[in-house]
């Protein structure tokens, strides 16, 4: 195959510029980047592709290889390609389609000045190195869309469970949704945090937002309350509807030793007589 990539390295040579031309034309006929800033970001990621590429042809490295060290330099600038891709929320199929076009001037090229013998190898080498391009830009771009996924879902969790400082020495923490592991851990770790951080003695964990309480909720409770205990701190759970405390009694689970109220305001009573605070009214 060295001969056909030799041939394939000296039309890059040789017609760079109008190899670029013609792709970012291909390229651009199905992208919906028409602004002036998306047609020079989309000519700027060629042009990287197309100098690693030249460079690793150069290189003498193999396309049947194409996760070899060779091909490094190439892989990066396509990893760079997808995850700006990804990011701009286009699909893993605009990705790979925008390296495919580099095939259709590649061939106009092998059509007009590789003589006919070597056309079919020359063809066949160009297909098999922008394939293989393709392919690393839709498992890069798979992985990148999997790593945003995971940090979104990360930021929602600490979003939706936020740590409130009520007053001195009491924090509460409102849940609403469903409470799985993931989610107590987070609970877990942004709740002792803060009682470190603001030094509170009391904490109110408010499930009214929690629509159903079984035996693995009452244990994510469970395990919180006692985290919470480690830290020399103490718990109140308030929003115990009569739905929630009979299936609590129902399903056998033991919350003894554990302060708990039917509402957040009847929690919060209890805090403050807890931290020695009196409520009278001024009129």
């Amino acid at each position: 195959m060295k001969q056909e990539i030799e041939a394939v390295l000296q039309l890059l040579r040789k017609h760079e510029e109008q190899v670029l031309t013609e792709w970012l034309a291909e390229a651009g006929s199905a992208s919906t980047r028409t602004t002036d800033a998306g047609r020079r970001n989309m000519r700027s990621e060629a042009e990287e592709i197309l100098r690693t590429l030249r460079e690793a042809l150069q290189a003498g490295a193999d396309p049947e290889a194409f996760q070899g060290p060779g091909w490094a330099p190439v892989r990066q600038s396509l990893e760079a390609l997808s995850r700006s891709r990804a990011a701009q929320g286009q699909s893993a199929g605009d990705t790979s389609l925008f390296v495919l076009a580099f095939k259709r001037p590649l061939f106009g090229l092998v059509q007009r000045e590789v003589p006919a013998a070597q056309q079919m190898p020359a063809v066949w080498a160009i297909s098999l190195i922008v394939d293989r391009m393709a392919q690393w830009t839709v498992s890069t771009y798979q992985q990148t869309r999997e790593d945003i996924i995971k940090r979104q879902q990360q930021d929602l969790l600490e979003l939706s469970t936020p740590v409130i400082k009520l007053f001195e020495g009491v924090l509460a923490v409102p849940m609403i949704g469903t409470l799985d592991s993931a989610r107590t851990q987070v609970v877990m770790e942004t709740l002792l945090e803060r009682i470190v951080e603001t030094g509170s003695r009391l904490a109110i964990i408010d499930i009214t937002g929690v629509p159903t309480v079984d035996t693995l909720v009452a244990q994510h409770l469970l395990k919180t309350v006692s985290a919470i205990r480690l830290m020399g701190a103490e718990c109140i759970i308030s929003g115990i509807r009569p739905q929630i405390a009979q299936t609590i009694v129902h399903l056998g689970i033991d919350l003894q030793g554990i302060a708990s109220k039917a509402s957040l305001a009847d929690a919060l009573a209890l805090a403050m007589e807890q931290q020695g605070f009196v409520i009278t009214r001024t009129k």
